[in-house]
C-alpha cells in the first residue's frame, strides 16, 4: 500500500489542479454580438430596423429572420421561448437545411438554403450573434425606432441637413454654444444667404467675438442644393 505523507498529498493536489485547469473545459470569451453581427452576417442580411428591402438582397432582413425564429420555435414551457431560438439559430447556422427552415417555399426558392458557416464562426461567436439577435431585433425596439423615424421625418429639410452635418453640435436655434446661434446669424446676415453658405462650405474664423477665436470648420462635401436649403432654413429659423 503507498503511504502519503501531508507534504506529498499536497503537492499532488496542486499538480492536480493544474493539469485540470489545462483541461478542455476553458471560459467562453465575451464575444461582441453586435459586432460580429455586422462583420458576418451584414454582407447577405440587411440589419437595418425597419429593414432596407431590396430586389437583389441575398437573404432575408435579419429583423425578418429574429421575428420568423421567434414566432416559430415551439419551446415546451414559454420562459424559454428565447433559449430556443438562440439554440435554434446556433445549431442552424452550421447545419442548415431545409427541413429545419422555418422559412416559407417562396422564400427558400428566392434565396435558396443559406450556405454552413462553419468556416466564418465558433460555436461561442454563434451564440454571442444569436443572443444579439433577439436581444436587439425586438418589436419594442422596433417601435422606438418606428417613433424616431417619424419624428424625423417631420422635420424641415434645413434641419434635417443640419443634423446630417451635426451642425447642432456647435450651434443652437436661439442658444449659443461653440458657435452663434442660428438666430444670431439669421439677425445679422439677413440680406446675405451667400455669406451663410461660403461660411459653412469654406469655414471661417474671427466673425463673431462671442466664438473667442474658435474656427467653423469647412464642410466641402455639403452640395450647393443643401446649401441652399440650409441656408434658407437658418434665416428663417424662427417659422420653423
Amino acid at each position: 500500500m503507498f503511504k502519503f505523507n501531508k507534504k506529498t498529498l499536497i503537492s499532488t493536489l496542486i499538480v492536480s489542479l493544474l493539469f485540470t485547469a489545462c483541461g478542455d473545459d476553458k471560459p467562453t470569451k465575451n464575444y461582441d454580438g453586435e459586432k460580429l453581427l455586422k462583420e458576418k452576417c451584414s454582407s447577405c442580411h440587411n440589419l437595418n430596423m425597419p429593414p432596407v428591402v431590396s430586389d437583389d438582397e441575398l437573404a432575408p432582413p435579419m429583423m425578418a429572420v429574429s421575428f420568423h425564429v421567434n414566432s416559430f420555435v415551439k419551446p415546451t414551457d414559454e420562459s424559454q421561448r428565447i433559449s430556443k431560438a438562440i439554440e435554434f439559430v446556433v445549431d442552424y447556422i452550421f447545419e442548415p437545411s431545409f427541413e429545419k427552415s422555418f422559412c416559407d417555399k417562396e422564400s427558400l426558392t428566392r434565396y435558396g438554403l443559406m450556405p454552413s458557416q462553419k468556416e466564418k464562426l465558433n460555436k461561442d461567436e454563434a451564440k454571442a450573434v444569436a443572443t444579439y439577435m433577439f436581444e436587439h431585433f425586438t418589436m419594442k425596439n422596433l417601435n422606438q425606432k418606428q417613433k424616431e423615424q417619424a419624428e424625423y421625418d417631420s422635420k424641415p429639410e434645413g434641419m434635417k441637413i443640419a443634423l446630417k452635418y451635426r451642425c447642432l453640435g456647435c450651434h443652437r436655434i436661439d442658444k449659443k454654444i461653440v458657435g452663434p446661434s442660428f438666430n444670431k446669424i439669421a439677425k445679422k446676415y439677413k440680406n446675405s444667404p451667400n455669406i451663410i453658405q461660403n461660411s459653412i462650405k469654406n469655414g471661417s474664423v474671427g466673425k463673431w467675438e462671442s466664438s473667442k477665436g474658435a474656427m467653423m470648420p469647412k464642410f466641402k462635401k455639403v452640395t450647393d442644393n443643401e446649401l441652399k436649403i440650409l441656408s434658407n432654413w437658418i434665416l428663417n429659423v424662427k417659422n420653423n
